[in-house]
Parts: C-alpha cells; sequence; structure tokens
C-alpha cells in the first residue's frame, strides 16, 4: 500500500481548462449563428462580446485552481455551457422581439446577472474555506428560508406577476426571494437531518412493512408540508411549493434510506393539493389547463387559458428531430419564450437532438454533485450535497414536465438557462458550494504528525525491513573437550540437540 501524497493525485484542473474551451465554444458559436441566420452577418461586437464571455470562465478557472485545485473539474465548464446556451437564445429573442416592437434588450440584463452569479460562485471558492461553518446556522438558515418563502406576502413590497405573488419589488427591480430560499432550506436540512436521522430511521413502529416515524417525530416534516401548502395558496405558486417539499421528502430518504417517507410525503402533498384545487379556483384553473389544453372553452380562456401551453407543444414538435437551426423558427410566437417556455424555444430550433444533448449537461452536472456528496467525509457535506444536486435536478423535471404537460404547468425557470436574474444567481451559488465541498472531497487526507504514524508507513518499514538480510544466528557454544572440566564461572550444561 502506497501513501497517497497530494503530488500523487490528479487535481484535475487542465481536464477543466479543455472542457471550458468547449462550453465557452458551444455559447459562442450559438451566438454568431443567430446572429448569421436572423442578421446576415456576425455581430458587430462579436469580438468584445465573446473575448468578455472568455475571459470570465478563465478568471473563475484561475481562481478555482488557485483556491481549489481539487474542485471537480466538470461542474463548472457544465454549467458555463448550460448558461451560454440560455444567452444565445435569449439573444435570439431579443431580435425578434425588437422587429416586433415588443420589449426587449433582455440579453444585456442576462449577462449582467451571469456576472454576478459567477462572482458569487468565485467568491465563495475563495472566502469559504470549510462547509461545515454552516452547520452551525442550521435554525438561522430555518428562519431565513421561511421569511424568503413569505417576503412577496408583505405589503407593497410583494407584486403578482402572471397570477402568481412570488416577487419583491423595490422601484424597477423585482427578486425572487424564494430562489435563495431553497439553499437556505437545503442547509437547514442538511443540518436537521444529520443529528436527528438515527431516530428517524430507526425508532417508530412497524406496520404492514413500513417502517413509520413517531408521532414527535414527524414535527419537523409537518411543518414543511405546512409551509408548502401555504406558499401554494396564499402565493399561487404550485411550483416553489412541489419544489420545497419535494426535495425535502428526497433529503429525508437519503438520510434515512426509508420508504415510508416518500410514501408519507406523496399522501401529504397528493392531499393537500387535491384540497387546494378544490377550493381555490387559480389552482383548478392550473390543473384544467393540464388536462384538457386542447378544449376549445379552455384554450381561448383569459385569463388562464392553455394557449401559451399549446403552442409551446406546437413549436417543439415543428422542430422534429434536429430543429430548424439558430434563428429559423418560431419560438417569439408563444409567451414568455425567453423566460418559463425557454424549453419550447430551444425545441423548435434546436430539436429533439437538441434538447436531448442539453437534459445530458443536466445529468451530467447532477451526477457529479452527487458524486461529490458521496465523496466528502462528513455527514453534514454528503447531505447537503445531495441536496443542492436534487433541486437543481428536481427544477428542470418539474420545468420541463410542465411545458410538455406532464404535469400542470408552474411558475418556475430553467436553472442557467432561462431570463430571470434571482434564478441564475442562486444557481450559480450551488455551484459556488458543490465546487468547494467537492475540493474538500478529492483532496487526499493530510498526514498526521504526532508520537502515532500512520498504518500505511508502519507497512512500508515492514516492507523495506524485509528487503534487508536477516542478521546471522549467534555461533552454538563449543563444547568442552573430552576429559575437561567446565568453567566455574558457567556451570550450565550445553547439550547439543542436533
Amino acid at each position: 500500500m502506497a501513501t497517497v501524497t497530494h503530488e500523487t493525485v490528479r487535481t484535475g484542473r487542465g481536464s477543466e481548462i479543455l472542457l471550458l474551451v468547449i462550453a465557452v465554444g458551444i455559447g459562442i458559436y450559438a451566438y454568431v449563428q443567430v446572429a448569421l441566420n436572423m442578421n446576415g452577418v456576425a455581430p458587430e461586437r462579436i469580438t468584445l462580446q465573446a473575448g468578455a464571455f472568455t475571459v470570465l470562465a478563465v478568471v473563475v478557472h484561475l481562481l478555482v485552481r488557485w483556491k481549489a485545485p481539487y474542485a471537480d473539474p466538470v461542474i463548472l465548464p457544465a454549467a458555463v455551457a448550460l448558461t451560454g446556451i440560455g444567452l444565445a437564445m435569449i439573444y435570439r429573442l431579443d431580435i425578434s422581439y425588437t422587429e416586433l416592437g415588443r420589449p426587449s434588450g433582455f440579453a444585456p440584463k442576462q449577462l449582467v446577472w451571469t456576472v454576478i452569479g459567477m462572482g458569487a460562485a468565485t467568491a465563495i471558492v475563495l472566502f469559504f474555506t470549510d462547509h461545515r461553518v454552516l452547520r452551525r446556522y442550521t435554525y438561522v438558515s430555518l428562519v431565513a428560508g421561511i421569511v424568503l418563502l413569505l417576503l412577496p406576502m408583505v405589503p407593497l413590497l410583494g407584486k403578482n406577476i402572471n397570477g402568481s405573488r412570488i416577487w419583491i419589488g423595490v422601484g424597477p427591480l423585482t427578486f425572487q426571494p424564494g430562489e435563495i430560499a431553497k439553499i437556505c432550506l437545503a442547509v437547514f436540512f442538511a443540518g436537521y437531518l444529520v443529528d436527528a436521522r438515527d431516530n428517524l430511521a430507526l425508532a417508530g413502529p412497524r406496520i404492514l412493512g413500513l417502517h413509520l416515524p413517531r408521532m414527535r417525530d414527524l414535527g419537523p416534516f409537518l411543518l414543511a408540508w405546512g409551509v408548502a401548502i401555504v406558499v401554494l395558496v396564499a402565493e399561487r405558486d404550485l411550483g416553489t411549493s412541489l419544489l420545497f417539499f419535494g426535495f425535502f421528502v428526497a433529503m429525508l430518504y437519503v438520510a434515512t434510506e426509508r420508504v415510508s417517507w416518500v410514501i408519507i410525503g406523496l399522501v401529504l402533498f397528493g392531499g393537500g393539493a387535491t384540497l387546494a384545487a378544490n377550493f381555490f379556483p387559480h389552482v383548478m384553473a392550473r390543473v384544467e389547463v393540464w388536462l384538457h389544453a386542447l378544449d376549445p372553452e379552455i384554450y381561448n380562456r383569459d385569463p388562464g387559458g392553455s394557449g401559451q401551453v399549446v403552442q409551446g407543444l406546437f413549436g417543439m414538435a415543428s422542430g422534429g428531430l434536429t430543429g430548424a437551426g439558430w434563428g429559423k423558427g418560431l419560438p417569439h410566437l408563444v409567451p414568455y419564450a425567453n423566460s418559463d417556455f425557454i424549453w419550447a424555444s430551444l425545441g423548435e430550433e434546436l430539436g429533439l437532438t437538441g434538447l436531448l444533448a442539453i437534459v445530458s449537461i443536466y445529468l451530467v452536472l447532477t451526477q457529479r454533485g452527487i458524486r461529490t456528496g458521496i465523496g466528502v467525509r462528513d455527514g453534514f457535506g454528503k447531505l447537503l450535497c445531495a441536496g443542492l444536486s436534487f433541486v437543481m435536478a428536481f427544477q428542470v423535471f418539474v420545468v420541463i414536465g410542465g411545458v410538455t404537460r406532464l404535469i400542470p404547468l408552474t411558475g418556475l425557470t430553467m436553472p442557467f438557462m432561462a431570463y430571470g436574474g434571482s434564478s441564475l444567481l442562486s444557481n450559480w451559488i450551488i455551484v459556488g458550494l458543490l465546487l468547494r465541498i467537492s475540493n474538500e472531497a478529492r483532496e487526499p487526507a493530510a498526514v498526521p504528525t504526532g508520537p502515532f504514524p500512520r498504518v500505511d508507513a508502519v507497512l512500508a518499514a515492514r516492507r523495506a525491513s524485509d528487503d534487508v538480510a536477516p542478521p546471522a544466528a549467534p555461533a552454538a557454544p563449543a563444547l568442552p573437550a573430552a576429559g575437561m572440566p567446565e568453567p566455574d564461572d558457567n556451570p550450565t550444561e550445553v547439550v547439543d540437540l542436533r
């Protein structure tokens, strides 16, 4: 067994810079193709814009190389590739909006938020040296998360946009606090479950093959369910409610490995959603759009009709297998094509092949996050990585499921790609946390100093001693000559047994 040192482990930074070149190239290629297909010429400031995007990615890479040399080499390039594709599609829609005289200029704003988000991720890598510090703020994170979730309900601060009250606004600036709340709640869930998982996993009766929890252990679970229902009813936000409660149940399962928690969670959320659909019209409207999108009465209903969903489905259908090509489709016909329905826009111009490639990038990003959780040495880090990875994957599922009518449409946005500063910022914060934790997970353990040597060092010393010839055995003492008495100072008789 050889001793593992920092010199014998590959950091992966060479692979990261190679993947970054590919990721940046994908974004720049898409950007140029949009301009060529729609305007006939390359973008006016292509050198400046492409150079800025490249320099931004390289700067983040260099800072990661400096402060987190053992961080996972795939996480950063995957996030950069998704961000670049999203920027290109938002720019493509800006051109169509300008031609139609509709509000445009979303791509420059998204680029500013990209800089802010990547800066936040870099700050976490630079100054956040140990993720275990977050465990001290378990219940502070709970309070902060709940306050952020309920902040849009504050009079004069919350804003109702598109039928959902999930925004806060100060003057012309708007922000969606629920995006940051999911990170705070992931910290709380990880800190709470790492302490309580033994009781949650082992205590409680066993009924019909299911290990049910004790009633006192259901308190935090019921609190999470209650907050999810409040968000669903009061803020009219099915997406955040589903996301919040879903990843809490998922983290419970990861911590305890008990299927009973998943079953209880599904029953509670299903019952709550059924009651909300029967007693609150805005919830029932979403369900009717999901079930009867093609009915003329539902399609033509204003507001709350299914026209947006149906147009998105037709757009993806027209894209076929390979898509119409960058800038050659009509995604601008779908309302909110650059935010809620950017998945339908990408499907129309990139086709099923392009959508599968994008889903593959999301899968790789999620897999690397979960792999980081497996490799990190502390329970809190394992649960935090699992929660952050799942919340991204689950958000992707909810968005794609809503656009394709697999589940009711929600107000969530596609991570990294859809227009929206709060979503982009929160997902880059998640990237920063995963980079920091993955550095600690992949970094070799330091050789401890002190009076107790490492076991592998002892084994190495033993192997080294085996290579040295053993010292010669001492010669047997000579027998006294026949007829001569033994010396008085050595009265012991020597017997030769050979």
